[in-house]
C-alpha cells in the first residue's frame, strides 16, 4: 500500500491568495479518480526553504492525500504539471511512501 500526499500552497509565487475553487477541484479529481481523499486544510503548515546565494522563501501549505494499492507515476507526473499550472507554481510537491496499514 502507498501513501501519496500533495503539497499545496495557499498562495501562487505572487503572493496573491488563490481561490478556494481550485483545492476543491483536487478533492473532486482525486475522490472521482481513487474512491477518496483527505485534506488537511484547517491549519496550514508553514513551509521554508533557502536555495544557495537566496534569502529564506516560506509558504503556507495544505496536504492532501490518497491511499493506493499501486501508483501509475505516468499519471501522477502530468498532473503534477497540471497542479503546477493551476496553482500558478514552479514546482508542487507530490511525494509517495510505502506503507503498512494495521
Amino acid at each position: 500500500m502507498h501513501l501519496v500526499q500533495i503539497l499545496l500552497p495557499l498562495n501562487d509565487n505572487d503572493g496573491h491568495t488563490l481561490p478556494k475553487d481550485l483545492y476543491e477541484t483536487v478533492a473532486r479529481e482525486l475522490t472521482e479518480r481513487f474512491g477518496g481523499v483527505t485534506a488537511y486544510t484547517r491549519s496550514p503548515a508553514d513551509g521554508r526553504w533557502r536555495e544557495e546565494g537566496r534569502d529564506t522563501s516560506s509558504d503556507e501549505v495544505v496536504v492532501f492525500e490518497v491511499m493506493l494499492k499501486t501508483i501509475d507515476e505516468t499519471w501522477w507526473s502530468r498532473y503534477r504539471a497540471a497542479l503546477e499550472t493551476s496553482f500558478r507554481q514552479k514546482q508542487v510537491v507530490v511525494r509517495a511512501q510505502t506503507i503498512r496499514v494495521l
